[in-house]
């Protein structure tokens, strides 16, 4: 059986940290390992159309900002199929076949789901299509018959209810899809990366982001006003490193390396962590050691974000190609549902069959 990847993310801006952490550097790992066959990566605009309907020049303008940091952050098109959802209608039509085999109770239920409608204030009225779209992904990662999916923790809902579908489907209808695995960051720091403010997640729209192609002055500024531990008010006070933002970013980005080269008399993190929790070390060091770890891990990021900036042309053409090439995909695999619900009519009889 082959080994494939189907992951991805929506166009609703530049990407940020916890993107990477969260699946963009696994996604790169996974893909240079050697162990699959196939890796498709999604450019999902259909799905960040069903909260942005009436603003589909702000998803449009996004498609290439994300495609810039997916080959920035190192996603070879040589080995991994970038592609644009909308550019694949098999998935529209999958979608419409698995609405049938879900519930709206069950869809209520998704944690995810619930999560997004309150970030979003859609309690009082929710747009079909984005109450939707738990199934919608289901299609994006059935159509490609995807063996693992790398995602982020907070996206474990959304292939749970995959897996339903797959399971259902085949029950009905007979073993035709593939049952997808979740793979998760090995570090459980880059889980869910917390935002800047301290809520518990980086997002956009609340505007507590650190964004891979932002300038070097732009990270120290948020880095250096980062929330931490509320009661660490002197240098001399214990504090708490559990949920202190500033060492979950450290857990996530920090490297052996890192201290021997910006904080040479700390040996690593749970020294680093000692000395806090006792006391006598102030945010002010901290901060400055996390946005030392963060300019050298972003750098290079940035510098070949800029690189294909000068070659957008390029970045278009591996859109397009490789949408092409995620259609074929999606095309065989929509023939072996329409064959295996007895819905390919006009390929053999079945509407003689009476």
């Amino acid at each position: 059986m082959k080994q494939i990847i189907l992951t991805g993310d929506r166009p609703t801006g530049r990407l940020h940290v916890g993107h990477y952490v969260g699946s963009l550097k696994e996604r790169v790992k996974l893909q240079n390992s050697g162990v699959y066959d196939e890796i498709y990566i999604m450019i999902a605009d259909a799905q960040a159309l069903t909260d942005n309907a009436e603003h589909p020049e702000k998803v449009r303008q996004n498609i290439m900002q994300v495609a810039l940091d997916y080959l920035a952050c190192g996603l070879d098109p040589e080995k991994a199929t970038i592609f644009i959802q909308s550019m694949i209608p098999e998935l529209t039509e999958l979608t419409f076949y698995y609405m049938n085999l879900v519930t709206v109770s069950r869809v209520q239920r998704n944690p995810t789901v619930k999560a997004e409608i309150q970030m979003r204030n859609f309690e009082a009225s929710i747009p079909v299509g984005f109450f939707c779209y738990p199934i919608s992904q289901a299609a994006d990662i059935t159509a490609f018959r995807a063996t693992h999916v790398p995602v982020g923790e907070d996206q474990m809902p959304m292939i749970e209810q995959c897996k339903e579908i797959v399971h259902k489907f085949n029950t009905v209808y007979g073993e035709t899809l593939t049952d997808p695995k979740i793979v998760l960051p090995e570090n459980s720091a880059c889980l869910r990366l917390p935002g800047i403010d301290g809520k518990a997640k980086m997002s956009k729209s609340l505007g507590n982001c650190i964004y891979l192609a932002e300038e070097p002055e732009d990270i120290k500024k948020k880095v250096m006003s980062m929330f931490t531990d509320p009661n660490h008010l002197r240098v001399e006070d214990p504090g708490q490193v559990e949920g202190n933002p500033v060492f979950i970013y450290l857990d996530a980005f920090s490297k052996p390396d890192y201290f021997a080269e910006f904080l040479p008399e700390y040996s690593g993190m749970d020294e680093l962590k000692e000395h806090y929790t006792r006391g006598g070390l102030g945010d002010v060091k901290v901060k400055k050691f996390l946005n030392n770890v963060l300019q050298a891990e972003l750098a290079p990021i940035r510098e070949r974000r800029k690189m294909w900036e000068q070659k957008l042309p390029d970045v278009y053409d591996i859109l397009k190609a490789g949408s092409k090439k995620a259609r074929e995909t999606a095309g065989k695999t929509l023939e072996d549902v329409r064959r295996s619900m007895k819905i390919d009519y006009f390929d053999n009889d079945n509407l003689l069959k009476m």
